[in-house]
């Protein structure tokens, strides 16, 4: 890890190992923010952008399926007005979670909505996605996509009757009292608002923003709408994410003391679907290539975020490995960390299996 802040792979990192309910080593390296000198700590913050998708949309969608609020099955024809006359209808919650939608994996909203007023934006984005084109039919093949889980906010907004970050916050992190995951709604005058005292990892020096992001969503169609949306926008530190997946593996075993993470929900979402490298919401190891190494077995999941951000874990072995860095941090044209994060899952899995560990 020092060598990888020496090599430019990113500027700082936290790194945190676990295995069956302990939690082995949990270090910080390098840098929160080069320009200021700022020391990374443990318990920095950092923008985990798409692993808002399972650490907060699919669960979720959990929640509303636990109160039998949702059925995976439904579609979106019949849960969202705004789609009923579309191509889109027949769109089930299942093959949004599972990336097999047929909608494209990305596309620049903010340009546009950016040109309507602040409380415009959420419903101008959301006009974009009822017209948004599908690239290929519903359910031919999986494509990773932002758009279907912007979609499953508003899904998830429309049921519950409640905002996405309120949901989450109330129903999941505070009983299993976690304060360290959350959304930053974004204000003009206090961007950071009360959290102004915590360290966070300064992600891009952002060209169209004009300034270097700390504390403020880095992806642009989550800033635009307001810093929340349901593929981007949460917060947190590594042992508040552990503290989130630990829940989830307890669960899977059925040693879950908690109301709402039934272990048939949780493997019923960590259930292969669509190519097999999906389950509903989170990630499993490709075949060639991954970046959880060759040592996480294929029932692993997992989840990669843009800013730099990962965890992988083994429901078996109740091994987990959360990796924080801010490799986008001052560009995002900085992609070594693609070719280190493998290497080191397989250092640590290797380390684990001869016992350094203890």
């Amino acid at each position: 890890m020092h060598q990888a802040v020496k090599d430019g792979i990113f500027p700082g990192a936290v790194l945190l190992v676990a295995k069956a309910n302990s939690i082995y080593f949990h270090e910080s390296y390098g840098c929160a923010n080069l320009f200021t000198g700022c020391k990374m700590a443990t318990d920095t913050v950092f923008d985990l952008a798409s692993l808002t998708k399972p650490l907060a949309t699919a669960l979720a969608v959990m929640e509303l399926v636990r109160n039998d609020r949702l059925c995976l099955d439904m579609q979106l024809g019949s849960l969202l007005n705004p789609f009923k006359a579309t191509p889109k209808a027949s769109i089930t919650i299942k093959q949004l979670l599972c990336h097999n939608s047929g909608l494209p994996d990305y596309v620049p909203y903010y340009k546009g909505v950016s040109q309507y007023p602040v409380l415009q934006r959420t419903d101008a984005l959301r006009e974009c996605l009822v017209r948004e084109a599908l690239l290929y039919p519903t359910g031919s093949q999986v494509l990773y996509s932002d758009l279907g889980f912007m979609i499953l906010r508003w899904v998830v907004e429309t049921v519950a009757k409640q905002q996405l970050d309120l949901l989450v916050e109330g129903t999941i992190y505070k009983p299993l009292g976690i304060n360290d995951l959350f959304f930053i709604k974004i204000d003009k005058k206090q961007p950071v608002k009360d959290r102004s005292e915590r360290l966070f990892a300064a992600t891009e020096q952002c060209p169209w923003r004009n300034t270097v992001l700390q504390g403020v969503v880095h992806d642009e169609n989550a800033y635009m709408v307001g810093g929340v949306e349901g593929h981007a926008g949460l917060f947190g530190t590594a042992e508040a994410i552990y503290a989130l997946l630990n829940a989830l593996l307890t669960a899977f075993h059925r040693n879950s003391k908690t109301v709402f993470f039934s272990s048939e929900l949780v493997r019923l979402f960590w259930r292969p679907c669509g190519n097999g490298m999906r389950t509903l919401g989170f990630d499993r190891p490709s075949a060639k290539g991954s970046s959880s190494g060759r040592y996480f077995s294929p029932h692993s999941v997992g989840h990669l975020g843009f800013t730099g951000t990962s965890f992988w874990m083994e429901p078996a072995s109740g091994i987990i490995i959360i990796l924080l860095t801010n490799r986008v941090h001052p560009r995002r044209t900085n992609n070594k960390i693609r070719m280190f994060r493998p290497q080191l899952h397989d250092m640590i899995m290797k380390q684990i299996k001869e016992g350094a560990y203890k």
